[in-house]
């Protein structure tokens, strides 16, 4: 009944030899060989400097011809190695605010790139006025980065609308409230953060201020100023005072029967009205000259040198000026972002806007029709930004995520979407980083905020970006 075989013999041979012999195989080098190579390594440098003179000419001219040419131009040499794909680097996000149900109105980089900044608000229904609200910076070079423990909180007593950190003084961060009011907070101060603020006073903004820009001082260039523009239709610029106080600089309000009026556009309300004033961005070639977003549906190019007073009655404590020279044909709703190429020549002079009905224009500030309208969403369009570093790419924020559009690749629809998060989480606001290229920083309804690593596509400009980019807006204008 037993299942086991017999057993099984074995046997082991050695099969391996155990003799060997050793073989010289280098050969011996003879003297003469020697001499012979010696003399081979011999330069005859009285003919090699005959040459030279000989070719002298004809080098320089070609290496001149080289030094000249713009076949390159624009062409950056990367030494990093290249990303294929869109990563999350980091998810953060503020638990305190997140209970509240609040969502990120705005972020911004510091002047370091290294830290990134989130405000915390309310873009939809809620009272907004009485919600305590914060500020959060995350310093991402930390070691010890903690996703959901911000490096600085800052209590705000009003839903934060904007912000934006200071150009070259890392620390320093502008915020607009939904009370009208702006603050200026100093990160390196624990106690008390608020530096500056302009108080409720018969110059603050009576609506909330929907973007917050620092502006050079040219009278003082240790100080900045800064600009905020606002729903009441004002675009006011504020200095620093001794007294921890913003006081108004000069201002412009946007008022409907001073904006001009194209027989090409449908019918304005013309009036006395204030216009609401929801976004701007200032032209790079041209700094007196900057763009303006409205409810209207219309971007508006405005000028700083404007001169003539706003028909708008208010108890302002400096005259306010009408900036308005020409209406861009209209959005099918209120627009909600304008961005100014950063690389156009003054032949181009293009922006970009976005609002409601969910379409990105594409423009050149010399004629009022859109070059090209791009319907990038069925819902809404919040932002949209220029790519610091790439004159064919854009990015712009919808209901669904991040769209990156790549005119190279594509006049119609986007490279690639990013989708912040599962189901339906529209992203309120993102900003390219200026001084570490591929991070792209996106706030959500969620009231979280992801950091993206942008693949190389994105980021790494191609020689002779900006002939395509005329000759695309060429084709169009055609």
């Amino acid at each position: 009944k037993s299942c086991q075989t017999g057993k099984i013999s074995t046997a082991e041979t050695a099969v391996q030899s155990h003799t060997s012999r050793d073989a010289g195989v280098q050969t011996e080098q003879s003297k003469d060989a020697v001499q012979d190579f010696q003399q081979e390594i011999q330069v005859d440098y009285a003919s090699l400097l005959s040459f030279l003179q000989r070719v002298e000419d004809a080098v320089i001219k070609e290496l001149n011809k080289n030094w000249k040419s713009r076949a390159f131009d624009g062409f950056e040499v990367n030494w990093t190695d290249q990303n294929e794909t869109v990563l999350c680097l980091h998810t953060l996000s503020y638990p305190a605010a997140q209970d509240q149900n609040l969502q990120v109105t705005s972020v911004s980089w510091n002047a370091t790139g290294s830290v990134v900044a989130c405000s915390y608000g309310r873009l939809d229904a809620g009272d907004w006025s009485t919600e305590k609200s914060y500020v959060c910076t995350w310093n991402l070079d930390r070691r010890g980065l903690n996703p959901q423990r911000p490096d600085v909180v800052v209590d705000v007593p009003s839903s934060v609308m904007c912000l934006a950190f200071h150009p070259s003084q890392p620390s320093l961060i502008a915020g607009g409230l939904f009370s009208g009011e702006l603050v200026v907070w100093d990160t390196s101060r624990t106690e008390d953060p608020v530096i500056w603020r302009t108080g409720m006073t018969d110059d603050t903004h009576t609506d909330p201020v929907y973007q917050v820009n620092w502006l050079p001082d040219a009278k003082h260039r240790n100080h900045a100023r800064l600009l905020s523009v606002s729903t009441d239709g004002r675009i006011l610029v504020w200095r620093e005072e001794r007294d921890g106080r913003l006081a108004l600089a000069e201002g412009f309000a946007v008022v409907a029967q001073q904006i001009p009026r194209n027989t090409q556009l449908k019918k304005f309300a013309w009036g006395e009205a204030a216009v609401g004033v929801t976004s701007l961005s200032f032209s790079h070639f041209d700094p007196r000259v900057f763009v303006v977003g409205v409810e209207g549906g219309y971007s508006l190019k405005c000028s700083t040198a404007a001169e003539a007073l706003a028909l708008h009655r208010t108890g302002s404590s400096v005259p306010l000026r009408a900036p308005a020279e020409l209406a861009f044909s209209p959005h099918g709703g209120p627009v909600y972002s304008v961005s100014c190429s950063p690389f156009h020549r003054q032949v181009l002079n293009l922006f970009l806007s976005c609002g409601t009905d969910g379409q990105v224009h594409l423009h050149s500030m010399l004629q009022t029709q859109p070059l090209v309208s791009l319907q990038l969403s069925k819902k809404y369009l919040f932002c949209v930004r220029w790519s610091p570093v790439r004159p064919l790419v854009f990015a712009a924020a919808s209901g669904e995520g991040v769209h990156l559009f790549d005119f190279e690749k594509s006049s119609q629809k986007p490279a690639a979407s990013i989708k912040q998060a599962a189901g339906e989480c529209p992203v309120y606001c993102f900003e390219f980083n200026v001084r570490q290229t591929r991070l792209l920083a996106a706030g959500d309804a969620t009231g979280t905020v992801k950091v993206w690593q942008l693949s190389s596509d994105f980021t790494e400009q191609g020689p002779r970006e900006m002939n395509h980019l005329e000759q695309l807006a060429s084709e169009m204008t055609d």
